[in-house]
């Protein structure tokens, strides 16, 4: 029974020495690092747009109508002054010799007007006629005269709708869209029918790109932008940035501005609709040291919340703002692991431009060194295995 005794309390001494050890153990924090390398790094504004020819003309018809002919179709090249279609100009064709009819009878009552007018001067003279009858016979030949000019101005109108049923291209360019069918009736009432639109010249096209407030600040003519479409997505396409419009456009309480850019399109590969994912290189740095940019956001557990001096009028730190602004001589933390070192050292660095991945450093760090992205979670915790049960 002694002997029984003995082994209990000797397994309940071994138990409690193994729980309290457990309780009580420390374990090793480890940390995932990153390491102060040196490359490129490129700040860009990232916004999207659609591509558009430089120049597009609608082709309408200022005259109603069938559509008898057409000489153009989609992706056709087309010159300037180059008919395009016709209209049925059988109306006009009969309006123009009404019109030539009215002036013919015109011109006849006018000569009639005019003997009238001279016969009365004479029988005036002699006394054979009354001054009233000149009057009116001299009002008659000036009446004549200004229907003569009515009649030819109908004319001429005449004249300018059967012209109008010839339809030309005003400029040299590409057929983009077409908008009406042989024998489709066209009607030119307030506005003008669309038959045709025509870009000017797709080799050189533009992109109208809607960049945020926070970010237009930043752009200037010239800079080089670097964009990608949908339909060639391996492939990069350059331009460079023609023009900031001042025309601010609000969506939802978001504005944006119009910004256009400048695209070489001398392969034809790129059409206009397209939707272009565009980055305007605002800074670029070579062969620089930068740092991941989780880095600057790693903080122990027990450093104070504030180590990053705020400046007045900065954005938020992680805002789009804050990510894309140029930031030069910026202090910030970092938090260095050295060699053999169980906890990450604070060290006060100067940050320059970042690309959303990585930060230029200008001072504070050298080539080699070890920063602190993150705290690994302990085995133990990570895997959420539970206490251990006491052997009694």
């Amino acid at each position: 029974m002694k002997i029984f005794i003995v082994i209990v309390l000797i397994l309940a001494a071994a138990g409690g020495g193994w729980w309290y050890w457990n309780q009580n153990r420390v374990e090793e924090v480890k940390y995932q690092t990153g390491t102060v390398t040196r490359g490129d790094v490129t700040q860009v504004v990232t916004a999207t747009g659609q591509l558009n020819p430089v120049l597009t003309v609608t082709v309408g018809s200022q005259i109603s109508g069938n559509i008898l002919k057409l000489y153009a179709d989609y992706n056709s090249q087309v010159t300037a002054n180059e008919v395009v279609a016709e209209l049925d100009p059988a109306p006009y064709t009969a309006a123009l010799h009404q019109a030539q009819a009215n002036v013919a009878y015109a011109q006849a009552a006018l000569e009639l007007a005019q003997l009238t007018s001279n016969r009365k001067v004479e029988l005036v003279k002699e006394h054979a006629a009354a001054q009233a009858d000149l009057d009116t016979a001299v009002a008659n030949l000036h009446q004549a005269q200004a229907t003569l000019q009515i009649q030819q101005a109908n004319l001429e109108i005449a004249q300018v709708n059967l012209d109008h049923c010839t339809i030309a291209s005003p400029i040299k360019g590409m057929v983009i869209l077409r908008s009406v069918d042989v024998g489709e009736t066209v009607a030119a009432s307030l506005n003008a029918p669309v038959l045709f639109t025509i870009a000017n010249d797709l080799a050189k096209m533009q992109i109208d790109a809607s960049v945020a407030e926070a970010d237009v600040g930043q752009l200037l003519e010239g800079q080089v932008v670097n964009f990608t479409v949908d339909a060639y997505p391996y492939r990069t396409f350059h331009g460079t940035v023609k023009q900031v419009r001042n025309s601010p456009v609000t969506v939802q309480n978001v504005v944006t501005y119009d910004t256009v850019v400048s695209v070489s399109n001398e392969d034809l590969k790129l059409r206009p609709g397209m939707t272009a994912n565009i980055g305007i290189v605002i800074a670029q740095r070579f062969n620089v040291l930068k740092i991941p940019n989780a880095a600057l956001r790693f903080r122990p557990p027990d450093s104070p919340k504030k180590l990053v001096p705020v400046v007045p009028g900065t954005p938020p730190p992680g805002s789009a703002a804050s990510r894309m602004r140029v930031k030069r001589d910026a202090s910030h933390t970092i938090y260095v692991l050295p060699d053999g070192a169980a906890k990450p050292v604070p060290v006060p660095v100067h940050l320059g431009i970042n690309d959303g991945i990585f930060t230029e450093v200008l001072d504070g760090l050298k080539d080699g060194d070890v920063v602190v992205d993150s705290i690994l979670a302990p085995s133990s915790s990570a895997a959420g295995s539970p206490p251990p049960r006491r052997p009694f």
